[in-house]
């Protein structure tokens, strides 16, 4: 293994370590959170409030030195809110843009799905192409630049759905869930002075970040894994159970997310576990069962499964 990922390792080995110190008892919802920073991809945070999804990701921000905004999402809140807005200047007769929150390395968009569809719209160029359009006139976000949602689930009240078009712009998507009764009480004596987030100190910069994420997409993918990756997605497409099935975009999402997994789980190639892990995570929020299939008491987890058990896993790879 080259100096330079081991050295890669050395800090997402640091940052994860700061993330286990605020979060207890979530490792495998933290190496997501990772995986997903490191393939350059966003984040869809769902669970019920209260469960932490706040707290961890001011504490990614604040590892990595990175620029945090967050938005309180509500059905208040307008586009220009989120991306700035072009203010006229009489005396010097030309229009100066303010910068919204967007504007930043981290943003954090809290109870995403009480915003309106209209507002949550202003947020798809940004998450899709790395810039906003304001009056025209085009900005480039910070680099690197990393969105993470939080959403309460549908059924509570006062909230809008995310339509399937920001769905797929989303990377992965995954609950923090309720801790196990040890690990809750041990968050009561960790916390009883003061939250660990208030000692958090920073292990690694943004410009770090930027250059992990440049070799993690250097992680070799063996052209039989590769070929085992897209067959995954094709039967997603003609699966009896699935009305909507995973788009190409899902496909490089997941090809991005493996190598950073692998990159996560210190090695430089992709094997076909990491895509097995991965993809509940990656494409579970893009598909679409067929209502006879969820009448028929289908989930979208026990249909992928089925995917999995129909796809021939390779068995001699080239590393």
């Amino acid at each position: 293994m080259e100096p330079t990922v081991r050295e890669d390792i050395q800090i997402i080995k640091r940052i994860q370590a700061n993330l286990e110190s605020c979060i207890l008892g979530k490792t495998d919802e933290i190496k997501l959170l990772l995986t997903a920073m490191l393939a350059g991809g966003h984040v869809l945070l769902e669970d019920v409030p209260g469960t932490g999804k706040t707290v961890l990701i001011k504490s990614l921000a604040k590892s990595i030195r990175g620029q945090f905004r967050r938005i309180q999402c509500n059905p208040d809140l307008l586009p220009t809110d989120i991306t700035g807005v072009s203010i006229y200047h009489p005396r010097d007769e030309v229009f100066i843009f303010r910068p919204g929150p967007i504007m930043t390395n981290i943003l954090l968009a809290d109870e995403i799905n009480r915003a309106t569809t209209k507002t949550q719209s202003a947020l798809l160029e940004a998450m899709e192409e790395g810039h906003i359009t304001v009056d025209g006139n085009t900005y480039e976000l910070p680099q690197p630049f990393l969105m993470l949602a939080t959403q309460n689930p549908i059924d509570f009240e006062g909230t809008y759905m995310l339509p399937e078009a920001q769905l797929d712009r989303f990377m992965m998507k995954f609950s923090l869930g309720y801790p196990d009764e040890a690990t809750e009480t041990k968050m009561i004596m960790s916390q009883s002075v003061v939250h660990p987030i208030e000692q958090l100190q920073p292990v690694a910069g943004v410009e770090e970040i930027g250059a992990i994420q440049q070799r993690a997409r250097l992680v070799h993918m063996d052209d039989a894994v590769a070929s085992y990756l897209v067959s995954i997605i094709r039967q997603t497409r003609e699966h009896p159970a699935i009305f909507l099935g995973a788009s190409p975009r899902a496909t490089l999402a997941l090809v991005q997310a493996s190598k950073a997994y692998a990159l996560l789980q210190e090695r430089d190639y992709v094997i076909p576990d990491d895509i097995k892990y991965l993809a509940p995570f990656v494409l579970g929020h893009r598909i679409l069962l067929h209502a006879e299939a969820r009448m028929d008491g289908a989930s979208v987890h026990s249909v992928l499964q089925s995917v999995f058990q129909q796809v021939r896993v390779p068995i001699r790879l080239e590393k």
